[in-house]
């Protein structure tokens, strides 16, 4: 006959101190987890937003560019002033 070991046949109170460990280790994760996430989807937006101001500035841009070309100037003069160099 064999004689069984008393903490394989039930749990310590070592084991569930060291789950209660992980628990809170793992609530931790979770909530880093999440908000990288929200801090990322807040940074996509920004990103966005900044994407269609420079949508707009270009359509600027662009329509002053076609608008001194059709007074009759070059493409390179014409790019050259709406930077904001001189005739």
């Amino acid at each position: 006959m064999t004689e069984e070991n008393p903490s394989q046949t039930a749990p310590s109170k070592q084991n569930k101190k060291g789950c209660k460990g992980n628990r809170k280790a793992m609530l931790a994760y979770g909530v880093i987890q999440i908000s990288a996430t929200v801090v990322s989807a807040i940074s996509l937006a920004a990103i966005a937003l900044g994407l269609c101001a420079v949508k707009r500035e270009s359509q600027v841009f662009n329509g002053c560019v076609n608008e001194v070309i059709a007074d009759g100037m070059s493409n390179a003069e014409a790019v050259r002033f709406c930077n904001g160099g001189r005739l």
